[in-house]
């Protein structure tokens, strides 16, 4: 059974690498190019992990962030926050607020966030 990836980015190039990646490895890969698309895409898609940019257009990450928390449908969702924000203040803020991790996406390649991913939701396998 494929994971299914919730990827919320803005950047058509991002999209593209990640997609191409993602795909490439056999997630089932779904997209929100907008905060305020991310939660209709958690319930239409169901995914096991959510992928998300804090710098999005209509709603910022972090209000994402807070609205997914407040919805008891996705407790147990896995969401990393993947950005280029990267102080030591967001990281903290964003697990502060529940995310399962903070990737940087300077620091990381498309292969090391599927493998970060993979650790996330199987443990058992590394």
């Amino acid at each position: 059974m494929p994971y299914k990836v919730l990827l919320a980015e803005d950047d058509p190039f991002l999209i593209d690498i990640y997609s191409t990646k993602f795909k490439s490895v056999g997630f089932d890969l779904s997209l929100a190019d907008s905060g305020d698309k991310v939660l209709p895409k958690l319930k239409e898609s169901k995914p096991d992990i959510l992928l998300l940019d804090i710098v999005l257009p209509g709603m910022s990450g972090w209000e994402a962030l807070a609205e997914v928390k407040k919805d008891p449908q996705f407790n147990g969702l896995k969401i990393i926050v993947l950005s280029n924000l990267g102080q030591k203040s967001e990281v903290e803020k964003g697990i502060e607020m529940g995310a399962d991790g903070y990737l940087i996406k300077a620091h990381y390649t498309p292969t090391q966030i599927v493998e970060e991913i993979k650790k996330l939701l199987d443990p058992k396998k590394q």
